[in-house]
């Protein structure tokens, strides 16, 4: 029977703890994806079937990572519980089952594509400090009859307190880490012919609609990384190989001799629903795709381009769409700032018209020129559609849906896009009654989304707005309904609002 004073589950817990800081810790200095908690939670999203990883994205949003870290924190939390109940009973047994935890955890962090051998390390390590602690506190819970217990219990408190701090010491070291840029993020290149200064969008003159331009901290975010890569961009590399006549590799200041351009493109997630979220807009810096792969001399039967980041994670796109006269590039800017981590630093890639999911690549370091017959990517291997070509589509961002609008003149107001051919006109639909041109914003090219405005009449009631876009080439959006998967949401989008 555990000596009066003791909570055994809570040592367990705080063995666990400990263990799992330090190799978080460790992590820093070996890789992100080496760290213990990280690879669990990898190998869990890489495990999830498609149809669920959907419905976390449209029930928790960008949020879906945060919670999948709390809920394996949450297991790993009961499972340390468990381990100290049964060191009570047998160390010895307590030992092998942290041993065990350590070897699923270790192996999860050896399956990811780019681990080596070191990778493991965080693992072991994490099993020594929890074996430690939960040995120490055995032996604390051993008396000689002549100890009194609150001095035992003393001994615990402290044992217990150094293993919190090394846990919290852990975490902090693994989410302090320098930022991958000792001298600071690069300086960017003033382009020979920059693109005209931006445009100002309607948002000066309706509250509510989305900025014309998507400013870096706003942009959305979506994609397989747990913690965003830490990438210098001077030990940045970009190799090129596979089906071409001369395989070459790029360093930062390889790319920068290039021709450098700007680029207003929007860019969308294959994941974002009829009238979501998933959507954002920059003046993007960079190096033509299409350059970069001239220099290599593609071969004529190359169909695909697989890009890789330095996490493993691979997209495939079709060559014609790096290659033709859109404005596929290698970024390195984004909005006059360098790209941010989050969104890809030092490199990423950038193709309009396609969903994010084909064209791109964060923090990008390969492209395997091949074919689709030969080389799957990551998302085509769980059924999405090898093409992903945007759709044009609509959204109502002003007024919300499930808002009141106060009786008189309103504005109705949102954006829509038809990527790579231009809006021909944007329409507006009261109680399913006959469409209505909006008003558009600035053109700032066929690769943005335009903002649009339309002035109602608003009558008390309860009333359905809707909206459609129609193409330069006169094909109106496709009406859906249609989910996300394999190719994109379709339908128009709707809000319902009160008018008081």
């Amino acid at each position: 029977m555990p000596e009066r004073g003791r909570i055994p589950a809570l040592e367990g817990l705080v063995a666990v703890a400990a263990g799992l800081g330090v190799g978080h810790g460790l992590s820093a200095l070996v890789s992100a994806g080496s760290s213990p908690l990280f690879a669990t939670a990898n190998r869990l999203i890489d495990l999830t079937p498609t149809v669920v990883k959907e419905w976390a994205v449209a029930t928790f949003g960008t949020a879906n990572k945060p919670i999948l870290l709390v809920g394996v924190l949450a297991v790993v939390a009961l499972l340390g519980l468990a381990v100290g109940r049964l060191a009570t009973r047998s160390l010895t047994a307590a030992w092998l089952a942290t041993a065990a935890l350590g070897l699923v955890v270790g192996a999860a962090a050896l399956t990811d594509p780019e681990a080596t051998p070191l990778w493991a390390a965080p693992s072991v390590l994490a099993v020594l400090v929890g074996g430690g602690i939960l040995t120490a506190f055995s032996r604390l819970g051993v008396g000689d009859g002549n100890t009194p217990g609150p001095v035992l219990s003393r001994r615990r408190v402290i044992v217990g307190a150094a293993g919190g701090g090394v846990a919290l010491a852990g975490f902090g070291l693994g989410e302090l880490a320098p930022t991958g840029a000792p001298g600071g993020p690069p300086v960017l290149p003033v382009p020979p012919s920059p693109l005209p200064a931006r445009a100002a969008g309607l948002e000066g003159e309706v509250e509510g609609v989305s900025e014309l331009y998507t400013p870096n901290a706003d942009f959305y975010r979506i994609d397989t990384s747990l913690s965003p890569p830490r990438l210098d961009h001077r030990e940045w590399r970009l190799n090129v190989e596979g089906m071409v006549e001369r395989p070459l590799t790029l360093t930062w200041d390889d790319l920068l001799a290039l021709d450098v351009v700007e680029a207003d493109i929007t860019m969308l997630c294959v994941s974002n629903p009829v009238g979501g979220p998933y959507v954002g807009a920059a003046r993007w810096l960079g190096v033509r795709v299409a350059d970069v792969l001239a220099m290599a001399g593609p071969l004529p039967e190359a169909d695909m381009v697989m890009s890789r980041s330095v996490d493993g994670f691979t997209i495939s796109t079709p060559i014609q769409a790096l290659t033709d006269d859109r404005m596929a590039l290698l970024a390195i800017g984004m909005n006059g700032e360098p790209l941010p981590r989050i969104h890809g630093a030092p490199v990423r890639l950038v193709t309009p018209g396609l969903y994010g999911y084909v064209g791109s690549t964060k923090w990008v370091t390969n492209l395997n020129v091949t074919t689709f017959a030969r080389d799957q990517a990551y998302w085509t291997v769980r059924g999405w559609d090898e093409q992903g070509p945007i759709k044009p589509a609509s959204r109502i961002d002003v007024p919300r849906d499930g808002s009141t609008v106060p009786a008189g003149r309103a504005a109705i107001a949102g954006v829509a896009w038809a990527q790579g051919i231009g809006i021909a006109q944007i329409e507006v639909s009261i109680d399913e009654g006959p469409w209505r041109v909006a008003s558009e914003g600035p053109d700032a090219g066929i690769d943005m989304w335009r903002q649009w405005t339309y002035a109602w009449d608003a009558t008390p009631g309860e009333h359905r707005l809707a909206v459609r876009v129609t193409d330069a080439d006169g094909r109106p959006q496709p009406v859906g309904p249609a989910e996300p998967f394999p190719n994109g949401a379709e339908g128009y989008h709707e809000v319902r609002v009160t008018v008081a």
